[in-house]
């Protein structure tokens, strides 16, 4: 086994005393976790907005600069994948259980139960579910993303640093990015990935779990969802074996196969012209307001405020936790390419991919509830397979969509003791397997731990409180990469300035 960081063994520690809190003390974890997310947003609501505003400016801004132009590796390293297995893996990894998790119940959920403008079961309310939905789903989301895995492949293959988050803040650090202080941050970045991933496996156990109650009358309940997480758990476990180029390479493509088939089935037995018809003006109207969204915190409405840290906040810092993940995955797999194509395929590719799923199934969802289906009483995780139902073969399209979830849940475990691996091997680009296999197992008992000690909910307490301290490295990563580039940008252009004197002086000299 390739030798593991202290990095290693102080998460693991850490992580392990979680665990056993959460064993002994299932209430208290509860309890405590509930009591610090609360604090968090409200105290840091506006924090957040500011924070993930800053990630996508600085986003744009090296897509459209002349930085863009500058290669992740060296000039003449080629992409190791094609475009649509890249795409595939990226996408995987960055949404996956999540947006089928949330693609039916969120849009339907703004419109029929909770309306971020107070506009419940209306027209408008269809068109505000949307727009909301769209906006914590689109490019903010993709920006943190893109912004970790941007830097992360710009230092390692371009700079030949370590694939550890530390080491992308050499150019503002110094070298405390090898001492204590780097390894700190690296040792958060792993605890945020080990609960940003255990969250996500939980949601699809849960999920999957709730398929098999709605369709075959299987009980809802922890040993359900144990039994569903320990024979995922092998699955992944052979995945991760097979290795990058093999296991999660083969998975994500099967995903997209699946999803595609579930998206193209769903949208030609539903409503279709609606659903292009609600897409259309829901991505007019998203960019229309895309910046009165991105700061809006309601601080004279505590209904609407209360609203906004249920879902904005909690998508903020779901997506901030799970970066350090996707972000050393996608940076990973993004050798060869430049910034400009980097970020313009990862900032708007998959975001729009999500906004057509989430109007698709969220729109046919509303619709049917508009004309009186009762979908919005079902448990969240059920709302899928509720819609499903009442259209035709809607139980083939029931296990069609349980086997997404499980091949979105395997990729997403598989992907996240790869990255882990990395993260506490000095960032070894091909970790042990011996070691992929410990992360496979702290993910399963994490995820078993979070669904014990109190579901759905403590789940997203958890993914907030992890969130918060890397949000602070992620912006410093912001400002590392900034400084890199134009430095590196500067250079180039003295040094073909200095090309273009020398020509001149020599022709002139004849």
């Amino acid at each position: 086994m390739k030798k593991v960081s202290t990095v290693f063994y102080v998460s693991v520690a850490i992580l392990l005393l979680l665990v056993i809190i959460g064993v002994v003390a299932p209430s208290f974890l509860e309890n405590m976790t509930s009591i610090v997310q609360v604090f968090i947003t409200d105290a840091f609501g506006w924090y957040y907005l500011i924070i993930v505003a800053f990630f996508l400016i600085v986003c744009i801004y090296l897509l459209v600069s002349p930085v863009g132009r500058i290669k992740l590796g060296k000039q003449e390293d080629k992409p190791e994948f094609s475009r649509i297995s890249w795409l595939a893996m990226l996408f995987s990894a960055g949404m996956g259980i999540g947006l089928v998790f949330y693609g039916t119940a969120e849009p339907l959920s703004h419109y029929a139960i909770s309306s971020p403008t107070g506009e419940l079961a209306t027209n408008q309310g269809m068109k505000d579910s949307m727009r909301y939905t769209f906006f914590h789903w689109g490019i903010h989301a993709w920006a943190i993303y893109g912004l970790v895995a941007l830097s992360l492949a710009y230092f390692t293959f371009r700079k030949g640093e370590s694939s550890l988050i530390s080491s992308t803040l050499k150019p503002i650090i110094g070298s405390k990015a090898e001492g204590g202080f780097g390894k700190a941050i690296d040792t958060i970045a792993v605890i945020a990935t080990v609960l940003g991933v255990a969250t996500t496996l939980g949601f699809g156990a849960v999920q999957i779990n709730g398929g098999l109650s709605f369709v075959y009358g299987v009980p809802s309940t922890f040993l359900s969802q144990f039994i569903i997480i320990l024979i995922v758990t092998v699955l992944f476990m052979l995945s991760a074996l097979s290795g990058l180029g093999k296991g999660i390479k083969i998975l994500s493509n099967a995903n997209m196969i699946l999803a595609g088939l579930l998206f193209a089935l769903v949208f030609f037995l539903g409503s279709t012209l609606f659903t292009l018809n609600l897409f259309t003006d829901t991505l007019g109207s998203y960019f229309q307001e895309i910046v009165k969204l991105s700061f809006r915190i309601a601080p004279l409405n505590e209904e609407n405020r209360t609203w906004i840290n249920n879902w904005t906040i909690f998508y903020w810092a779901w997506w901030i936790a799970w970066s350090p993940f996707v972000g050393v995955f996608i940076a990973r797999i993004s050798r060869g390419r430049t910034i400009r194509e980097f970020v313009g395929y990862v900032l708007f590719i998959p975001a729009v991919i999500g906004f057509l799923w989430f109007s698709v199934f969220g729109g046919n969802a509303m619709l049917l509830e508009q004309h009186g289906a009762v979908i919005s009483k079902l448990a969240t995780e059920e709302v899928l397979f509720g819609v499903l139902e009442h259209y035709p073969f809607g139980k083939i399209l029931s296990i069609l969509a349980m086997l997404l979830i499980s091949t979105f849940f395997i990729t997403s475990a598989d992907s996240g003791t790869f990255v882990l691996g990395m993260m506490t091997t000095n960032g070894s680009q091909n970790p042990s397997n011996r070691l992929k296999v410990i992360w496979g197992i702290m993910l399963t008992v994490m995820a078993l731990v979070l669904l014990y000690s109190g579901g759905l909910q403590a789940l997203q307490n958890t993914m907030i409180i992890a969130a918060l301290p890397f949000s602070a490295i992620i912006a410093l990563m912001a400002i590392s990469l900034l400084k890199a580039v134009n430095k590196e940008a500067k250079m180039y252009l003295n040094h073909v300035q200095a090309l273009s004197l020398n020509w001149k002086g020599s022709f002139l000299n004849r």
